[in-house]
């Protein structure tokens, strides 16, 4: 069976995506936003979505693939589960958030 568990950076960044994306446009497309959030992730464990790895210059060890405005980073945990690292929005700056949220 393919699973994945949210680290804590990357929960902490999917409630700002979830309040933002309220406070933005509402209730309803929050939920849709998250779920389909999820869906990607449920998609990365089951090794439906390109593995590309981070870039050496991050120094961050995983892969990271695109879902809508964000950026979804993960490192395949020692049980062959996907750990989802980071969740950071196109416009942040990913080097330095992806290694603060990695150290949470």
């Amino acid at each position: 069976m393919n699973s994945y568990r949210v680290h804590d950076g990357a929960s902490h960044r999917i409630d700002e995506i979830y309040l933002c994306t309220r406070a933005t446009w509402g209730e309803a497309q929050a939920r849709h936003y998250i779920r389909g959030l999820f869906a990607h992730f449920e998609a990365i464990a089951a090794r439906r979505i390109a593995w590309r790895p981070i870039p050496a210059e991050f120094g961050v060890a995983g892969y990271f693939s695109r879902y809508e405005k964000h950026f979804v980073y993960w490192k395949v945990l020692g049980d062959g589960a996907v750990g989802i690292v980071a969740v950071l929005h196109q416009r942040m700056h990913q080097i330095a958030r992806l290694r603060e949220d990695a150290e949470r």
